[in-house]
Formats: C-alpha cells, structure tokens, sequence
C-alpha cells in the first residue's frame, strides 16, 4: 500500500514549509496533498514564523508534479498565478489505497454540529480537512452517517494547544505527527 501526506495551514512560513517537505520527503509518501492555506496568514492569524509566501512559492514550485492542491479561506486567484500547480479547487475526491476521501480545506464542509455541513459522503468514507489548526482522527456518526474524519492540524499556526503537525496515510493506518516525531493523533481506517 502506498503512503501520502496530508498538510494543511502552511500560511507563508518558510521555517516551517521547510519542516514540511524535509517530512515528506523522509515519509516516502507518493504524493504532497496540501488542504488549503498555503501562501498567507489571513486576518484572524498572526505572522507565523518567517513569513515569506514568495519563498515559500519557490519551494513547493519544483514538487509541481508530486502535490495536489485544495483552495483554502486565505486562497485567493492570484495565488493561481504564481504556483505552478493547481490550486483553487474547493474540494477533491480521492481514491487512496481502496478509501475514499472527501478532501477540503473545512471552512465550507465539515463534521461539525448537525451534519448539515457535511459534504455528499457514505457511511465508511473519509472527511479530511484542515482550517480549524486542531488534529482529529476518528470515527463519528454525523447526520445519521458513521464516517471517519482526519485533520493533519497546522504546518505552521497550530491551535488548541497543539505544535505544529502533518498527516501521514500508510495503508489503511493515518497518524498525525509532530515535526519532532510525536505522534499526536492516530487510527485505523478499517
């Protein structure tokens, strides 16, 4: 089975953008999959440490080929212009190792309150998402639907409490770790 890290919330800091990719490049995951706000801080985020969207640009430019992209809050059109992969899609719906996932940056579709906010999904498939900064993995029934949903947290403006994270699927196994190796979340998708 093959692996892909999942990130979200990188937000311009070169510091930790760079944290990233040493990751995912350690990980041998297939593929980058980066859920939302990657280039800018937005108004309700203080800076996050060495901020610098035009470095951060020149560093995820070169992995065109390896990242797919979903449109965070923060994104904007512009930013379609200077990343060399696509970027502005509100959601995607992806097949990875016999799961389905629902991949979105949360600010839209969710697993919060009611289910009223839930994405068109079946009972077994996958909410991934970030925007909220806080990591999940777990099971949930949402609006009469058993799903499981994953949060990587924030590459670089973590909340709740948290240091900064990525997700990593291995199989069927996903586990939210820490730039220093800890394990912060973890489940079994099966």
């Amino acid at each position: 089975m093959k692996r892909y890290l999942f990130a979200s919330d990188i937000h311009g800091s070169v510091y930790y953008c760079e944290k990233l990719l040493k990751a995912y490049e350690q990980s041998g995951a297939e593929r980058l999959i980066l859920l939302g706000d990657i280039l800018y801080h937005g108004p309700r985020n203080d800076l996050p440490k060495d901020y610098a969207p035009k470095q951060v640009i020149a560093m995820l430019n070169p992995l065109r080929d390896s990242i797919l992209c979903i449109r965070g809050n923060c994104e904007a059109e512009v930013d379609q212009m200077v990343l060399d992969f696509p970027c502005m899609a509100d959601y995607a719906l992806l097949y990875l190792n016999d799961l389905c996932f629902y991949a979105t940056h949360g600010h839209v579709y969710n697993a919060d309150g009611d289910g009223s906010q839930l994405p068109p999904i079946k009972d077994g498939d996958i909410l991934i998402h970030g925007h909220t900064h806080i990591p999940v993995a777990e099971r949930r029934e949402v609006g009469g639907r058993h799903i499981y949903v994953l949060n990587p947290g924030s590459v670089s403006i973590p909340k709740g409490g948290y240091v900064q994270s990525y997700g990593l699927l291995s199989g069927h196994d996903f586990t939210v770790t820490g730039f220093e190796g800890d394990v912060i979340k973890s489940i079994s998708l099966t």
